[in-house]
């Protein structure tokens, strides 16, 4: 099935070192998506998904859901046509 919508979110909060990035996986790979979640320098999470329009905003909706690892203060979100090429989804 081809992926219709890919999801880039940028996670702030306390998100490195708390089970964040399994987390999320385990929440994509339940919705059937395809990407990664990976740390950033800076303390930032950032999470790339393929799939479903459905499936991705479903995801976004877990990440602010308040019952993730760690604390979530802000996801920045963006939407965009998918770019194909990922399988699985990776933690980085």
């Amino acid at each position: 099935m081809a992926a219709d919508r890919r999801l880039t979110a940028w996670v702030h909060g306390t998100v490195q070192g708390v089970g964040f990035r399994w987390w999320t996986r385990s929440r994509a790979l339940e919705l059937g998506l395809v990407g990664y979640a990976s740390n950033k320098p800076d303390g930032r999470v950032l999470v790339v998904a393929e799939g479903s329009e459905n499936a991705v905003a479903a995801l976004l909706d877990a990440l602010r859901s308040g019952r993730t690892p760690g604390r979530v203060d802000l996801v920045v979100e963006s939407f965009e046509a998918p770019r194909g090429g990922l399988t699985g989804f990776e933690e980085r």
